[in-house]
């Protein structure tokens, strides 16, 4: 008989494999990165920190101790030892707007102007440098916090006059640091046709002379695009390849800001659809190396005609994901933009700007539910919030069947106290800024009075308190895209006179590095990918120089990016 023989032979193999699997298990792959000696937050509550992380491709493949990725070191893995630096996932900016991150990097900067004299200086130099009839265009400047307020003014605002004196043969463009509002120069309003006889379009406001009803330069909202329009115009008519290589410019300059400030994903809040053409392209040659969630930012009337083309999820290695449409209520609380109950305490009369109508956003929000899209809607004022939950809510009780949604509020900065808790029950994620608090705080009183500011503004831990989701972000370029001075603004709403605005609303140090990692993550349905470091995540990932859960707080301004890992490829720091 042969059988035994058989049977023997077939026992042997299967020992032999038993052995070479056991063998595989027991000598892993090797990993093409090693961080170690580090003290690392890795925002994952089953093993809140470790000491070092191994990196497979752009994964992580494991996170543990020391010993635990000693054994993943092979010859040709590179090894980095941290020295006991502090290691985060990497920071998730959850709302600012990459190309105008870009731009601001190209055009003037007036935000470290301290008064109207000081930028009339600044365009006056950049208009001895320009060809007659450039335009000239510069960002950041905010009437409330100049020293001495210019005279005459309206409002606070200056006349155009001295500017445009300045400037005669260039029209001037300049963006207030919200960008609700810009200023204009004589010829730049000439270009527009604005007179007397123009009208204020719906949702905006041209700021005049009381007296001669003359435009001073000042327009607010919607009436930004009587200027924006011409402008558009000369920009539009230059060569492709001219428009093509300067948004280049502004992708390759945001993207360095992103690395240097440790931020390895980013909420671009808005885009149109021939932006995101070519950041596709950006992505299929490899250029782009940080992680883009784009809103989508275009009427209705395109949305409904194209939206189905751009339902797009982890493209390019997970690069680029759009799935949310940009929508705005209202505008800022610095122009007095924001659409509020009640009256402003410094403008009476005025409750600020509903800039798109009703009809119109229950339209967007029909769309978006329709086709499986986020919402992501602008809203500051109080009435602006409530309107949109509003919105929100009707949406979501007619489509019952829809689930996960996960729509947010842009800014969500003043809120009534009856719709705080509408957050939480309707699922709504609050996409606040810290940064913007320190900002505004030494005019919120101005506009509000102090009841108000108490009650609604910024109001992180009454949200948090009621179960409601907070990602965080800067709003760049309206704020500085420093994620440093971001968290130190959410942890502490310390002002540089050293005091502090509401601190009963702080957040604590681990709420807000959830909220600028694993909550931006849920922000943007990409929690089992990003906003934290376990095994099987994309290895995004950033060193800092002092631990900001424990550092004092005044060291926290002190912090320096270190490294910014994007993919297991170190894109920031020593390579």
């Amino acid at each position: 008989m042969h059988f035994p023989r058989i049977l023997q032979l077939t026992f042997t193999v299967l020992i032999s494999l038993l052995i070479l699997t056991s063998c595989d298990q027991s000598q892993p792959e090797n990993a093409d990165m090693v961080l170690i000696n580090g003290n690392i937050a890795t925002i994952n509550d089953v093993m809140p920190h470790a000491e070092a992380i191994a990196i497979k491709g752009d994964t992580i493949q494991s996170v543990g101790s020391n010993s635990d990725i000693n054994i993943l070191i092979g010859k040709n893995t590179r090894v980095i030892d941290l020295h006991g630096k502090f290691v985060m996932p990497g920071f998730i900016e959850s709302h600012a707007h990459f190309l105008g991150l870009g731009n601001s990097k190209m055009i003037l900067d007036l935000s470290s102007a301290a008064n109207w004299d000081e930028i009339v200086a600044i365009v006056a130099e950049a208009a001895e440098n320009a060809k007659p009839g450039d335009w000239i265009v510069g960002r950041g400047w905010h009437q409330e916090k100049w020293d001495p307020v210019p005279e005459p003014n309206v409002e606070g605002y200056p006349l155009h006059n001295m500017l445009s004196s300045a400037t005669p043969f260039n029209p001037v463009l300049l963006y207030h640091a919200s960008g609700h509002a810009i200023f204009a120069n004589k010829e730049a309003m000439d270009l527009a046709g604005i007179d007397t006889s123009t009208a204020d379009p719906v949702g905006g406001r041209i700021v005049r002379d009381s007296l001669s009803k003359k435009a001073i330069g000042v327009f607010e909202e919607n009436a930004e695009n009587l200027i924006y329009k011409v402008y558009q115009k000369f920009l539009d008519n230059r060569p492709t390849a001219e428009k093509r290589k300067e948004m280049h410019e502004k992708i390759r300059l945001a993207a360095i800001e992103c690395g240097e400030n440790g931020i390895t994903s980013f909420h671009d809040a808005g885009e149109p659809f021939e932006v995101i053409d070519f950041l596709k392209e950006e992505v299929d040659s490899g250029f782009i190396k940080v992680r883009l969630y784009v809103m989508i930012g275009e009427s209705n009337k395109n949305l409904k005609k194209r939206i189905s083309d751009y339902k797009i999820i982890g493209y390019g290695n997970d690069f680029l994901t759009v799935r949310s449409i940009k929508a705005y209520i209202d505008g800022a609380l610095g122009s007095r933009g924001a659409w509020m109950f009640e009256d402003y305490s410094d403008l009476p009369g005025h409750k600020g700007s509903n800039v798109t109508s009703l009809s119109s956003l229950k339209n967007a929000a029909e769309i978006a539910i329709n086709n499986g899209f986020q919402m992501c809607t602008h809203a500051i004022g109080d009435r602006g919030n409530n309107e949109i939950l509003n919105i929100y809510e009707s949406a979501f009780k007619k489509h019952p069947d829809k689930h996960d949604l996960r729509w947010r509020i842009e800014h969500a900065q003043h809120l009534s106290n009856k719709d705080i808790k509408r957050f939480a029950e309707l699922g709504v994620i609050a996409a606040m800024q810290g940064i913007h608090c320190t900002s505004d705080a030494t005019f919120v009183e101005k506009r509000l009075g102090s009841y108000r500011a108490e009650q609604g503004a910024y109001v992180w831990r009454k949200l948090i308190d009621s179960g409601v989701i907070i990602c965080n972000g800067t709003d760049a370029p309206v704020e500085s895209v420093s994620t440093i001075n971001n968290f130190y603004a959410t942890v502490t709403r310390k002002l540089p006179d050293g005091s502090t605005f509401y601190p009963e609303q702080r957040m604590t140090r681990l709420e807000a590095l959830k909220s600028y990692t694993i909550n931006g993550a849920y922000a943007s349905f990409q929690e089992d990918k990003v906003g934290s470091i376990e095994k099987g995540k994309l290895a995004d990932i950033v060193v800092l120089s002092n631990d900001l859960l424990k550092v004092p707080d005044e060291q926290i301004k002190k912090t320096k990016i270190v490294l910014t890992i994007v993919g297991g490829e170190v894109v920031y720091g020593e390579k």
